[in-house]
């Protein structure tokens, strides 16, 4: 019951005053499964790109955190191709940072945050972190290349929000 009831605040904050180009919704009235979509920033190879993930939230929320994976493929460092996140507040201690403090809203910006600033010392996908730090023309075109791909749709009306 509390887990609903957190839920239901959560959601009514980002509905409310969602961070810029970022919008999160139930899938269900239990708050189970939740979607989201992120518009990459303006100047980043995801300019333009709206990217879809999917939130599976819980029973123990907000003890556990959230398995948050991306639907629309992207060409980043720390996501693989199967849309897992390697982000320290998504895991539980000792190894992640996840406290029951956090919620969906930070996550949501710290996922946005890794997308502009990637984190090379911890990857999921090493040939392409290789590429960001000794290549970056080459990193930035490839992630330019998967956005128009994969991701550019709808965008338009994510950037009126």
């Amino acid at each position: 019951m509390q887990r609903i009831a957190r839920m239901k605040k959560e959601l009514v904050l980002l509905t409310t005053q969602p961070p810029f180009g970022v919008s999160c919704w139930a899938e269900d009235e239990n708050f189970n499964d939740l979607q989201a979509t992120i518009l990459g920033t303006e100047g980043s190879p995801y300019e333009n790109g709206l990217f879809k993930l999917a939130i599976q939230i819980p029973d123990r929320y907000p003890f556990e955190p959230p398995k948050v994976q991306f639907t629309t493929p992207i060409y980043h460092p720390n996501i693989d191709n199967e849309g897992r996140i390697c982000l320290d507040v998504l895991q539980m201690p000792p190894k992640g940072r996840w406290k029951p403090s956090l919620n969906i809203y930070t996550l949501l910006m710290s996922i946005k945050l890794l997308m502009n600033e990637p984190n090379t010392d911890d990857p999921l996908m090493g040939d392409i972190s290789e590429e960001y730090k000794y290549c970056r023309a080459v990193f930035d075109q490839n992630a330019r290349d998967f956005t128009s791909k994969y991701a550019l749709q709808n965008t338009e009306k994510m950037k009126r929000n």
